[in-house]
């Protein structure tokens, strides 16, 4: 497009930053909408956030939840893609400032997610990694399976404890279903491969320094999925928030536990989108939306997902997990082709919860539908079903369901690599 070319000819510009579930919702909403659409991610693939647990614990391969943006968009005409890191937006200008060029909007939709955070003590990222990238799953993957390698020729009964000894800060569902893949994959997948150490005798705990495991489920399902924790040989504590945190281990209340692979699922942050937009946030930094989601006083500025501190008309918060961002996408969508057919526009965004799921272990988990509640292998399977529906691509549904039904039959992990990383000369072949 010139800049001699009339504004009266050129079609409305949608510029979406963030290709997870709310800004491909909202991208694949368009595709009949008289718009051009610009899809910017920092990335080249869109990720399935929920199972990434399972590429950290050698279950799944990246490529079995991830697929190319460029290929999902493949045969939408009105969709381009470009890989650039954003850093900044012009409202004035109505521009989305990159590393490659200003991209220019009429309308914006920003989708860009959550990261970890750790309350103020960023110094413990190095030793307790957190869990929203392919590449934190496959430097965590890289950790458990180094652990039990090292522990295999360490000389000393104390070191081996130590490097046998993995500890989940953060008993939400990421949390949960980590300390269970961990258990699982030491006391079943491993079992066979070493000499020197039994992989069962590896020590597992999950650190939450609330009440209770799942807060956010029913109290009912919380304790099951506790118990199943401990079926699993998961040492769960609860009430004991870890207060230190360095490569020997944690401290717990006034418990020092020995532990060379700490993970961190504890919380979560915003990305930096509200300091962009300088919008109101809230005190993870998502940005305060208005009820059809877009930003107090910019209309064409529209925020979902993580990045959003949405409501439900009644004043509740609104979940951060794929259902809601895809509905958030869904509902942005609708509002644009509106206000284009200069129509009545969908009104405030609203909320359908379709329930919770969260997967302990194998053939274990824990739904709540609000209505009925759910445990155990039924759940199990409520869960699998559910996630596979929502993964993007038929490639990758066949793929994970066939390495599910693998590691199901077989008690066995096919992704057991331990790959990136300079272990220096000691360590090579």
């Amino acid at each position: 497009m010139t800049q001699s070319e009339s504004e009266t000819t050129r079609r409305h510009r949608v510029v979406v930053i963030g290709a997870g579930f709310g800004g491909l919702s909202a991208v694949r909403a368009l595709r009949a909408a008289p718009v051009d659409v610009t899809v910017i991610d920092r990335r080249n693939y869109h990720l399935f956030q929920p199972l990434l647990y399972q590429v950290a614990t050698a279950g799944l391969s990246p490529a079995d939840i991830a697929a190319p943006i460029r290929s999902i968009l493949a045969r939408q005409r009105n969709a381009r893609v470009l890989m650039a890191r954003v850093s900044g937006i012009d409202k004035s200008a109505r521009e989305v400032i990159t590393e490659s060029g200003r991209v220019p909007y009429d309308t914006l939709i920003v989708a860009t997610g959550a990261r970890h955070a750790y309350f103020g003590r960023d110094d413990w990222e190095a030793v307790a990694p957190g869990l929203k990238k392919i590449d934190d799953a496959t430097a965590i993957r890289r950790r458990i399976l180094l652990a039990f390698e090292r522990a295999e020729t360490a000389q000393d009964e104390a070191t081996r404890r130590a490097l046998l000894s993995f500890v989940v800060i953060g008993g939400g569902p990421t949390g949960v279903e980590l300390a269970g893949a961990i258990a699982e994959l030491a006391r079943n997948a491993l079992v066979r491969d070493f000499r020197a150490i039994d992989p069962r005798l590896a020590r597992v705990l999950l650190i939450e320094g609330g009440k209770r495991v799942l807060a956010s489920f029913p109290e009912a399902l919380s304790a099951a999925a506790q118990r199943d924790l401990a079926r699993l040989g998961v040492e769960v504590r609860v009430g004991k928030p870890v207060t230190a945190c360095d490569a020997d281990g944690v401290v717990a209340g006034d418990e020092r536990i020995p532990a060379r692979t700490v993970i961190w699922a504890a919380g979560v942050a915003a990305s930096p989108a509200a300091k962009w937009l300088g919008a109101a946030h809230d005190r993870v930094g998502r940005v305060i939306v208005e009820p059809d989601l877009s930003v107090a006083g910019h209309p064409e500025i529209f925020v979902v997902g993580d990045t959003a501190a949405m409501t439900t008309p009644d004043g509740r918060p609104v979940p951060g997990i794929a259902p809601a961002a895809k509905q958030g996408g869904i509902h942005v969508a609708r509002t644009i082709c509106a206000r284009l057919a200069d129509v009545p526009a969908p009104g405030p965004f609203r909320y359908r919860h379709f329930g919770n799921l969260a997967t302990i272990g194998r053939g274990s988990a824990v739904a709540d539908f609000g209505w009925i509640q759910v445990k155990g292998l039924a759940a199990w399977w409520l869960w699998g079903a559910a996630h596979v529906f929502f993964l993007i691509g038929f490639r990758n549904r066949v793929a994970v369901i066939l390495d599910w039904l693998w590691a199901y039959v077989t008690y066995q992990r096919g992704a057991r690599l331990i790959t990136g990383g300079d272990d220096g000369p000691e360590h090579a072949a």
